[in-house]
């Protein structure tokens, strides 16, 4: 599996990124989907998923204002950011969980100023 995320940035509060994770050597339509954070000296969280069928749950602190969608044509997942908080800033990685094994991109970069 390969995840190549981007779309990072800084931002200013109130503002919106989208975030994209192209996705290659697995059969991509048939894999549920996620983007995790990790802000500095906290753990990595889950924000949103996407099964297969396109079915979508978010974290309570994201819900309303972040929008997980795919395109299985092009092998991609998104995650569409409103309304950004400086409490959203951290490094955000897509994931899938590919075999039993959970699989990670490299991260991109989202902060968000006051």
């Amino acid at each position: 599996v390969q995840l190549q995320a981007s779309g990072g940035g800084l931002v200013q509060a109130g503002g919106y990124l989208r975030l994209s994770c192209a996705v290659s050597r697995i059969m991509f339509r048939a894999y549920d989907m996620a983007w995790y954070r990790q802000a500095p000296g906290q753990e990595r969280e889950l924000v949103a998923s996407i099964t297969s069928g396109g079915g979508t749950t978010y974290a309570n602190p994201v819900k309303g204002r972040f929008i997980i969608y795919r395109d299985n044509a092009g092998d991609a997942v998104y995650l569409q950011m409103n309304n950004l908080k400086p409490e959203d800033t951290a490094v955000y990685y897509c994931s899938t969980e590919d075999r039993g094994v959970r699989r990670w991109g490299q991260g991109t970069l989202v902060t968000v100023s006051s």
